[in-house]
């Protein structure tokens, strides 16, 4: 290591981890002073948006009177969407267990194909604001509502891991205290929120993408350049096996095959980056769906690029650290925490530069938290407060709730931080823990685009089962991992090269290259079922049951669906009902059960 070579030639006495890991924190007031930037523009835009330019409207304030334009919009997705999770997570993930991870770029691709010919027809021609007011069209305001409270579960799960994230990283390149900066960022973050509205998210998410890709690009470049160039990179990890080709074993029991990246993978980031209010309420903000699809392909361009930028940084950290593994000898005390690491390594003799990255991995998180926040409001307002308690609100109220709402869960995610300490690594955190909900409300839509038959009574029952055995599945297998009970192999690491004395971590695993040490007590067979499938057995549960239970009681004729609300392959399916009295093409039919006559 560059800086722990430095100490040992000024310093007669032996270094330990302790001294380095002291070195490694150089964050000085150039670097401060840029994050305060970060942070200081972003306070700028909202109050700009909040006070100069602001709202007039709910519509204004929650979709942008649906006149947004197409860059802007895909920027916000791919900040929206890249949070620091995926910024710290994927280079771990690689470190850990090796190249696998990468493929999932394939079901990228296949979720934007389903994405612009299943569901983006439907939403943006309804003109919806909350695409749980889909669920109502479809089925009934019981499915609407359970809906809504499915989003709000998995938004209070994931906010908390993506506010977790990027103050580890603060935590390891500065000492300061997590708890201690996890509220000060998380207040600037409300603030814009509530007060700019969605414009406000949409252009702090266009800053916050610049600077989140200046920082990876920045990292790739000079530790490359310090390991000897990507030749050195490749070869190091071609040594170590962590560069391999796709595993193809067809068992769901394995962690990463290219069938569950990509099939898995897809289901995944179709309810993450599709159906999910976060994300549709961006695509409703365009004015057409051809602007609306070209959106949708600039998001999945960028995001594979993320994929592919986050990748080579995993094989970075391994090259840079092939001899001297930083979580044995403790210098990273989280997994998580290997990328703040590597970049004090390589940048920390320049003012600014790491001051660059953690604005960068901030500003994913915020990105994301504020985007989840601004749709919270809107779920808020149009599927409870408006459908459940009352018809009429004025403008100004309307305002008044969904800036509420936005300060409320804001707190409520800023106090379960101390919750995801405990989580583990935080990218298959997110992915095992937000399946619960995740499976489930992709049914909802699912059935109701593609399953004309499934009644309001099937989708409620079989969403609701959905729910309670993805609980189980997920939580178990969580705690099952949290306790020891349950693991994976993982690459080889060495501390052979280290120059610093230490106390090796028993706990981590890594000097044991545990490949033999996955539990095969049969108790635990169901909970190994790889977490990149969850969202899918979540969904086709639900489905199935829906489908089940409705034929039980009576299914709906699919004739009776207004073409609409299905998904425009299924159109082409369902005959037309002739009769006198049909309705015009552009009147809504809502699709209600009726008791038989006799």
């Amino acid at each position: 290591m560059e800086i722990a070579e430095e100490i040992i030639r000024n310093v007669t006495e032996h270094i330990g981890v302790t001294e380095i890991e002291t070195a490694l924190r150089r964050f000085g007031w150039a670097d401060y002073m840029v994050f305060i930037l970060m942070l200081t523009v972003c306070i700028g835009i909202g109050i700009y948006f909040g006070v100069y330019n602001a709202a007039t409207s709910s519509q204004e304030y929650l979709v942008g009177e649906r006149a947004m334009k197409t860059v802007p919009i895909a920027m916000s997705l791919i900040a929206s969407f890249v949070s620091g999770i995926s910024l710290l997570g994927i280079p771990t993930e690689i470190y850990v267990y090796g190249i696998q991870y990468v493929y999932i770029f394939g079901g990228v691709i296949l979720m934007g194909i389903i994405m612009e010919n299943v569901f983006l027809p439907v939403f943006h021609n309804l003109k919806v604001t909350s695409t749980y007011e889909y669920l109502e069209r479809r089925f009934d305001k019981r499915i609407r509502f359970f809906g809504a409270l499915l989003f709000s579960i998995n938004l209070i799960t994931w906010l908390p891991l993506v506010v977790y994230v990027p103050a580890l990283a603060f935590n390891q390149v500065t000492g300061v205290n997590i708890h201690l900066v996890t509220p000060i960022v998380c207040l600037i973050c409300i603030f814009y929120t509530s007060v700019g509205g969605i414009k406000a998210v949409v252009w702090t998410d266009v800053i916050q993408t610049v600077l989140m890709l200046l920082a990876i690009i920045l990292v790739i470049v000079k530790g490359s350049l310090d390991v000897g160039g990507f030749g050195v990179v490749w070869e190091r990890n071609w040594i170590s096996g962590r560069i391999e080709s796709p595993n193809l074993d067809p068992n769901p029991l394995s962690r990463t095959t290219l069938w569950s990246l990509i099939f898995g993978g897809c289901i995944y980031w179709l309810q993450s980056s599709g159906v999910n209010q976060n994300m549709m309420q961006r695509y409703l903000s365009l004015p057409s769906l051809s602007a609306t699809r070209r959106a949708l392909w600039i998001f999945v361009a960028g995001f594979c690029l993320i994929i592919f930028l986050c990748s080579y940084t995993g094989l970075l950290l391994y090259a840079t650290y092939h001899d001297c593994d930083p979580l044995t000898t403790t210098l990273a005390k989280e997994k998580d925490q290997l990328l703040p690491v590597l970049v004090m390594e390589v940048l920390g003799k320049f003012p600014g530069l790491p001051g660059l990255f953690v604005a960068g991995v901030f500003s994913a998180a915020l990105s994301s938290l504020s985007t989840g926040l601004n749709s919270m409001s809107a779920v808020v307002l149009e599927d409870v407060y408006k459908s459940f308690l009352r018809k009429e609100v004025t403008e100004k109220q309307s305002c008044i709730i969904m800036r509420i709402t936005v300060i409320i869960f804001g707190m409520i995610c800023v106090g379960m931080v101390g919750i995801v300490e405990k989580l583990g690594a935080v990218l298959q955190a997110t992915m095992s823990i937000g399946a619960i909900a995740h499976g489930p409300s992709l049914a909802l839509f699912s059935m109701g685009v593609l399953l004309p038959w499934v009644t309001a009574k099937g989708a409620l029952v079989g969403s609701a089962f959905g729910l309670i055995f993805m609980s189980w599945l997920c939580l178990n297998a969580q705690a099952a991992l949290a306790s020891g009970n349950l693991s994976f192999p993982e690459k080889p690491v060495d501390t052979g090269g280290c120059l610093y004395h230490f106390t090796p971590n028993q706990l981590s695993g890594f000097q044991l290259n545990a490949t033999n040490v996955t539990h095969t007590d049969e108790t635990f067979m169901l909970y190994r079922v790889s977490y990149l499938w969850y969202t899918l057995v979540g969904a086709l549960v639900s489905m199935s049951v829906a489908l089940i239970t409705s034929f039980i009681t009576r299914p709906l004729d699919p004739r009776d669906i207004d073409p609409k609300l299905l998904a425009p392959f299924v159109r082409r399916f369902i005959p037309a009902r002739n009769y006198p009295n049909q309705p015009k093409s552009d009147e809504v039919i809502y699709a209600y059960e009726f008791e038989r006559e006799f």
